[in-house]
């Protein structure tokens, strides 16, 4: 195909916000970088180099603060429709939700989630509240705030816990230290945290058992897929650590391998898909995203994560789970663009 529409791939412009993006100390600063944008960055070229067997106009634009710059550019441009791929501006997570409504302002239509969407999953309370509001099983939380002491007769969760950045994503700042068991290491984590990120922090009851992605793109969920931790050593706690994601030589990136289909029987999977279109559906999803689930020791199903526009590069999850289902990567990014240039004209048509 040689559609005609023109394409702009929207990104965010790599940098450094944190002085660590691991979740425990590093000794060489050269690791103070967020790896998740930077390999990103890698993959911009073949996701051009893709879009372009189907559209005869594709373009590429950085953005950072000068968001007036990033107007005028994406003005002259002037898209049919943007591929959002920004999720933060110079670092900065709370304002990955500004750009998706600066292409509303704009009249553009973009790819992925809505402004309101993205705010609200990235806020990981907030997303839970959502979810409890739908009666969605998600692990009970805290929200342990800066500056604030916590009560030891108050906290009310069960240990295990975990602690996570309350608004980040990527896992950045989830470490094999994230996992505590007594009240003691979670006010020690807890200041570790405070003291690095500067933001509040999620406390949740852990959920020790199986991990699975659930990847919904429109309508159809595709094959849910398992993160294994065969070979993960005893003392190291079975989660997607930053390392996990991003640290290829890290023991976590060796010892979490996806698995796709997952092993589930038929009455669990369909309970697990069901769940996971509930918290799409709750979070007001859209185009695609993911859902993260975990099977308690007794297979009961809790979300974890809501994550819209989750990582579409080629050997990310998502278009792992796409492929088992037979949908090749092309086909994937095409159908994302049809349906912002659906969505587009079927505002339109209502407007007229």
């Amino acid at each position: 195909m040689n559609l005609e529409q023109k394409v702009l791939i929207c990104y965010n412009e790599p940098s450094r916000f944190y002085d660590n993006y691991l979740g425990k100390n590093i000794s060489d600063s050269a690791d103070n970088v967020d790896l998740s944008e930077r390999e990103f960055l890698k993959q911009i070229a073949l996701i051009k180099k893709t879009l372009l067997k189907t559209y005869m106009s594709v373009e590429t634009l950085a953005v950072n603060s000068d968001i007036k710059g990033a107007m005028k550019k994406i003005l002259h441009f002037s898209p049919d429709v943007i591929f959002n791929f920004v999720e933060s501006v110079e670092g900065n997570s709370n304002f990955e939700s500004y750009i998706a409504g600066m292409f509303d302002i704009l009249g553009i239509p973009y790819t992925g989630n809505s402004p309101v969407t993205l705010g609200n999953c990235l806020i990981k309370s907030r997303t839970k509240q959502i979810l409890q509001s739908h009666g969605i099983r998600t692990p009970k939380h805290w929200v342990a705030y800066l500056n604030e002491t916590l009560d030891k007769n108050e906290f009310d969760l069960k240990f295990p816990v975990i602690l996570k950045l309350a608004r980040e994503d990527a896992s950045i700042g989830i470490s094999e230290f994230s996992v505590v068991r007594t009240f003691n290491e979670m006010i020690e984590r807890l200041d570790y945290l405070h003291k690095n990120f500067k933001q509040e922090v999620l406390i949740e009851e852990y959920i020790e058992g199986r991990e699975l992605n659930v990847a919904i793109l429109g309508d159809k969920i595709l094959p849910i897929s398992e993160i294994r931790f065969d070979g993960l050593p005893d003392e190291l706690p079975k989660i997607v650590t930053y390392e996990a994601k991003w640290s290829p030589d890290s023991v976590y990136f060796k010892h979490t391998t996806p698995k796709c289909p997952a092993p589930l029987d038929e009455p669990l999977k369909q309970k697990i898909e069901k769940m996971a279109r509930a918290a799409f559906d709750a979070m007001d999803c859209r185009d695609y995203a993911r859902v993260d689930i975990r099977l308690n020791q007794k297979n009961v199903p809790y979300v974890i994560e809501v994550n819209p526009n989750p990582d579409i590069s080629p050997d990310a999850g998502f278009i792992r789970s796409a492929g088992t289902a037979g949908i090749s990567y092309d086909e994937v990014l095409y159908k994302i663009s049809t349906f912002a240039l659906n969505r587009m004209a079927y505002d339109t048509q209502a407007a007229s």
